[in-house]
């Protein structure tokens, strides 16, 4: 699977500005052979707590539709972020999309994992269950950036998963966490890790170095096989999950119900 990873230079709260890059990026993901390119969390907007002007309905999604036509267009997978409502919720939710090569788009998981620290909690619910991104050639989980300090949802989702996806803005200033947790999560479950974070400046300040990297299932970082300002590539095999885990099995012996009883 040849995976393009673009390390979006977001431009505050301006969706049009945001998706037209987006599709530049797109295009050129498939240019180069990509079966799957992978964006920041709340992709088209950054990471905004303005729920009022950055929310669409999920049944009503411009920016979904959006992504849907640009994947149809390319032939590719798109994982992208967004901010949306739900019918008959209060507040909305901060989820992961996927729209496939023939245009259709779902939500496949809304962030469990509020950050409370930036105050996440006070404008989004979270979400309740797991999501997976499915694809020819494999299946992987999805997570969104708070997430990966919390190694039980992958523990959750690593039997039925042959990697992970995690969406983000992970300002620099923290950036040594997020690539070490990258690893550690790849490491514990024996399965890809595929992060993609957000370079550029932000609406309230903060910086984003460019971080966005592949870790494979022994916790090796790889290399791209081509490398850009805002999009890299790489080849993943993810029958390397399959084999790695039959020479040292200790996925098997996750015991992840028994977790929630301690």
């Amino acid at each position: 699977m040849r995976v393009g990873l673009a390390s979006l230079d977001q431009q505050w709260e301006d969706k049009q500005r945001n998706f037209e890059r987006c599709s530049e990026l797109a295009l050129g993901a498939a240019a180069q052979g990509c079966t799957i390119v992978v964006f920041p969390e709340m992709t088209l907007t950054g990471y905004s707590m303005n729920v009022g002007r950055t929310a669409e309905p999920a049944d009503a999604s411009e920016s979904l539709q959006r992504f849907g036509t640009i994947a149809k267009a390319t032939g590719i997978h798109n994982v992208f972020g967004a901010t949306l409502t739900n019918p008959g919720a209060t507040r909305p939710v901060n989820a992961l999309c996927h729209a496939d090569p023939a245009g259709g788009v779902r939500v496949v998981y809304e962030k469990i994992h509020l950050f409370t620290f930036a105050a996440e909690d006070e404008s989004f619910q979270p979400g309740r269950a797991k999501g997976f991104v499915e694809t020819p050639e494999g299946r992987l989980a999805a997570s969104i950036c708070y997430d990966l300090r919390f190694p039980e949802l992958y523990a959750a989702v690593a039997k039925d998963s042959d990697g992970a996806i995690c969406i983000a803005n992970w300002p620099n200033g923290r950036v040594a966490h997020w690539r070490a947790l990258l690893v550690a999560r790849a490491i514990e479950n024996q399965m890809y890790l595929i992060g993609v974070n957000r370079i550029g400046r932000d609406g309230n300040g903060l910086n984003y170095d460019k971080s966005s990297l592949v870790v494979d299932p022994t916790g090796v970082v790889m290399q791209p096989d081509r490398e850009s300002a805002e999009l890299d590539v790489y080849e993943v095999d993810l029958e390397v999950t399959h084999r790695y885990r039959a020479q040292f099995p200790t996925v098997r012996d996750k015991r992840p119900t028994t977790y929630g009883q301690l």
